[in-house]
């Protein structure tokens, strides 16, 4: 192994993650050797993979930004190629970028108590045509920053006659450069982020845009720009003035999703009222725009400007709520008999989750099974030793939770330095209960909870969603925990490998 090159963390993913990962390292470990495998050819993640009309954040840029880099644009909701620049400026700043590998593709990573050290299996591309090379790096913790979902495959299902289609299909997901949709009809089947964001940004070029739902989602307009926040930043300077509106933000967040989930009823009254007043008088409000399901059960999907009931009320754009019965050759036939006619249909119809970037792991010759595992404080797996996963909040900003494990998990390597350890893993009860690791009802966290983790019910297995909560457990509270087995490599013992846990229900 000493052949191999070695790092003292591995950070897979050179997203918002990633990148935050690589500060918080280098700010409190100064010295301690890391590197950022990616394997397409850009930093950014999602904000440089997706590439269609108006992409942009459904959170606002005080929360999802990092803690520690003032967010100094006015617009509050920011589009795809700011939010990139941010990041770059981030890495470039910080000098992160001579750290990043891109085109380095992780395929597995081996551990091996012996030695206390991570085999890494990459795969490595290189110039344009030629074969990728499989290389191998060694490392002493893992920090798996790649995101939930499946950057080379969305998620569409199967629709009955698409090969009839005369016109062209496409996922945002893969939006082709060339698209041209000046003056022709398009139908966008989906009423998630991906597609109230596409209508409004299509409409004024496309002849006509109509958003296709199976039933409908909450959509609440919200101001582009945050005033509070550019006062804030003008009196007080952008440092203070940020943090002053970040922490705005997120009491504003936890006081919107607390009240959605208290008062269902309350709440789905006050989005109906703000959606009436958006539309036409007479619009079918309750038709297209009345969920079965209660406020924050699935994520509330943020209209800047309410850009989205503008298309609507000018007639560039149309809601339709209806089931797809087949595709035709000229369109989609639904199945209350009605035809819409399409040149161009985008499957705005989600994304594939997918947990580590498809990366296997393996413990001393063990296959590690995601199912058999349990979420430790949200961020590392039960039986694997010096492994990290970064998964941020569904029901608010990504990268407050990140933020908060990153300075976790510096705040344990210092423990370990402190006291001689080099590993860590956490120890599950095998008579813990647990439930699945999240509790969403959207579709793509459905179809995935049998591969995913599981959570425990008591902490520290929860898997939080509560910033309050993860502030008090994660940066405030103590790293040791009878959990947490720490020890040294010339201890360890293959006995004490995690054994796989019961699917309890709690």
């Amino acid at each position: 192994m000493s052949d191999k090159e070695h790092f003292d963390v591995l950070i897979v993913g050179a997203g918002i993650s990633g990148i935050g990962a690589a500060y918080y390292l280098q700010r409190e470990h100064v010295g301690r050797s890391y590197a950022i495998l990616e394997a397409r050819d850009a930093l950014g993640g999602t904000w440089d993979l997706f590439r269609y009309p108006g992409i942009r954040s459904d959170s606002d840029l005080h929360t999802f930004g990092y803690e520690f880099k003032p967010w100094r644009d006015e617009y509050a909701i920011a589009t795809a190629d700011k939010i990139l620049a941010y990041l770059r400026e981030t890495v470039s700043e910080n000098g992160i970028d001579g750290h990043i590998r891109l085109h380095h593709k992780v395929l597995g990573a081996a551990w091996d108590s012996a030695t206390a050290r991570w085999t890494v299996d990459v795969e490595r591309s290189g110039s344009e045509g030629a074969d990728p090379e499989l290389v191998q790096v060694s490392a002493s913790w893992l920090f798996c920053g790649g995101g939930y979902y499946r950057y080379d495959q969305g998620y569409t299902p199967q629709f009955e006659g698409t090969d009839r289609f005369g016109g062209q299909i496409v996922h945002p997901q893969h939006w082709p450069q060339d698209l041209d949709y000046a003056g022709k009809k398009v139908v966008v089947i989906g009423s998630g982020a991906t597609a109230v964001t596409l209508v409004p940004a299509m409409a004024g070029t496309a002849a006509h845009v109509t958003m296709l739902q199976r039933s409908p989602t909450y959509v609440m307009p919200v101001p582009a720009k945050d005033a509070f926040a550019n006062i804030a930043k003008r009196l007080l300077g952008p440092e203070r003035g940020y943090a002053l509106a970040r922490r705005k933000n997120i009491l504003k967040q936890r006081g919107v999703y607390t009240f959605c989930q208290k008062y269902p009823r309350a709440a789905r009254a006050v989005i109906r009222w703000f959606n009436a007043r958006e539309l036409p008088a007479g619009y079918p409000v309750d038709e297209h725009f009345s969920p079965r399901y209660d406020p924050w059960d699935q994520r509330l999907c943020a209209v800047p400007d309410g850009d989205l009931f503008g298309v609507l009320g000018d007639g560039s754009a149309s809601v339709v709520t209806d089931r797809i019965s087949t595709f035709t050759e000229k369109g989609i036939l639904l199945e209350s008999g009605r035809e819409l006619e399409a040149d161009i249909i985008v499957t705005a119809t989600g994304l594939n989750i997918q947990l580590l970037g498809g990366m296997t792991l393996s413990v001393d010759g063990q296959s590690v099974d995601l199912p058999q595992t349990v979420a430790y404080k949200g961020m590392m797996l039960s039986g694997v030793p010096n492994f990290v996963f970064a998964f941020g909040y569904t029901n608010s900003s990504w990268t407050l939770k990140i933020d908060l494990l990153c300075e976790h998990f510096c705040r344990m390597l210092t423990h370990m330095d402190q006291h001689g350890y080099d590993t860590v893993r956490p120890i599950a009860d095998p008579d813990l209960g647990t439930l699945p690791l999240l509790d969403f009802s959207a579709g793509y966290v459905q179809r995935a909870l049998a591969d995913m983790p599981r959570r425990g019910v008591d902490k520290p297995w929860v898997m939080s969603m509560n910033y309050t909560y993860d502030a008090e457990l994660l940066r405030n509270g103590p790293v040791v925990d009878p959990n947490l087995k720490f020890e040294t490599a010339a201890a360890m013992t293959g006995s004490e490998t995690a054994q796989p846990l019961p699917h309890s229900a709690g």
